[in-house]
């Protein structure tokens, strides 16, 4: 594993332990260790196994840049819902902002792609996989933030946001693998 993969591994564990500090606030604090050490970990083993199958290694990565991504999403969210209650709006402008972070991440970590060549139809079609995506998530989102549960209004949005990156995280894993980022 690069040294490079561990300091990214780190950065993409402290910021979700960001995320674990909401919901779990004084005590948060341990995560600020438990998640980058899970991280590199995490990474470490789909490195040994992304020996043998290079997409699992794509996988790994893939998985850390969605954590910041989502992070980038949730943090986002919360700033524009602030500044305008209109939370589907505000879900997709955070999870357009969330995809920029994710684009750029794994075109030169997770699938290592930096060629420059056909660059127009690489963004073409990622724009085409983030549009569904961004239907998927928004979609996602609204669904889930309409039940009704017990937990907080706060804590169960956030958990959703969670959920809905989560379905539009397998569609763009494999529309990015296959059909923009393909070597």
């Amino acid at each position: 594993m690069k040294r490079k993969d561990v300091v990214i591994a780190i950065i993409c564990g402290l910021a979700v332990a960001w995320i674990a500090i909401d919901f779990f606030g004084k005590y948060g604090w341990v995560f600020l260790i438990i998640f980058p050490v899970l991280s590199i970990i995490g990474l470490w083993l789909t490195d040994l196994i992304g020996k043998k199958i290079l997409a699992v290694h794509q996988v790994g990565k893939f998985f850390l840049v969605g954590s910041l991504a989502s992070v980038v999403d949730i943090k986002f969210f919360q700033l524009l819902f602030w500044m305008l209650p209109f939370s589907l709006i505000s879900k997709a402008i955070s999870f357009l902002v969330a995809t920029f972070v994710k684009y750029w991440w794994n075109k030169h970590w997770a699938f290592e792609k930096h060629e420059k060549d056909g660059m127009g139809k690489e963004v073409a079609r990622f724009f085409l996989v983030t549009l569904v995506g961004l239907a998927l998530d928004v979609s996602a989102f609204y669904f889930f933030s309409k039940i009704q549960t017990g937990i907080s209004t706060k804590i169960w949005v956030e958990l959703s946001i969670i959920f809905a990156a989560l379905i539009a995280a397998t569609w763009s894993f494999l529309g990015y693998k296959f059909l923009v980022f393909k070597k």
